[in-house]
């Protein structure tokens, strides 16, 4: 089952981190990628660029700006992609991923895949 694993966390503040602070934490989640690729768990992952490199399109205005979406005090900076039997090993997961990564919070969301013209089952939770 495809899960995304979406990692929220205060933006200014990793933002902030110097080189070294930020290949501490980026070689602590090595350790976590590592595993999961080799259990053939992990899918792709990524961090995004800072929300000033955003643009947001309100669909019912047809407005653009600069920018997320919300203003929060903790903002999407990335996402994983796992396969895994289901939540419980995906709250594990992100506990592993929390230890190696200070602060925010991880929002873990059912995939349901969308291909046109194939019928694909949904998830437990759809």
């Amino acid at each position: 089952m495809l899960y995304a694993i979406l990692c929220y966390n205060a933006e200014d503040v990793v933002m902030s981190w110097s080189q070294a602070q930020d290949d501490a934490v980026m070689d602590q989640l090595g350790v976590v990628h590592q595993r999961l690729e080799r259990e053939g768990k992990l899918g792709p992952s990524l961090r995004l660029m800072p929300t000033t490199a955003a643009t947001t399109l309100h669909k019912q205005k047809d407005l653009v700006i600069d920018g997320p979406y919300a203003e929060t005090k903790e903002q999407l900076l990335g996402l994983y992609i796992v396969d895994i039997a289901g939540l419980d090993e995906g709250l594990a997961i992100a506990r592993e991923l929390g230890k190696a990564n200070p602060g925010g919070a991880y929002e873990l969301r059912p995939l349901r895949l969308y291909l046109p013209g194939v019928d694909m089952p949904a998830t437990e939770s759809a």
